[in-house]
């Protein structure tokens, strides 16, 4: 009875200690995967805050191009004004020169 006490209590002793060496593995391995996923999540937190860079960026070359396009179109009318001006002198020096043609003769 004493053996059976005996081998029993060290039965015992080794289903804790496997029990204990089970629980280790798993409390590892959940470490090591939460590990993993902060690391995933840190690499996505970087890659989202260089995406809002990256917009940051194309959204003030868009305000740059919007206010080059408006210059331009800006400038295209007033050079529109210009060629009209340029128009209304030549037909008038032209009228001039004829008049003077006509007064020469």
């Amino acid at each position: 009875m004493e053996k059976e006490a005996g081998s029993k209590m060290t039965a015992s002793t080794e289903g804790q200690a496997r029990y204990g060496q089970s629980v280790k593995g798993l409390l590892t391995e959940k470490v090591s995967t939460c590990g993993a996923d902060v690391i995933a999540l840190t690499k996505q937190v970087l890659k989202g805050s260089h995406s809002s860079e990256l917009l940051g960026q194309a959204a003030r070359n868009m305000v740059m191009q919007e206010d080059s396009i408006l210059h331009s179109e800006d400038s295209l009318r007033k050079m529109a004004i210009i060629t009209t001006h340029l128009q209304y002198h030549v037909e008038q020096s032209s009228n001039l020169q004829d008049q003077l043609k006509h007064l020469l003769k």
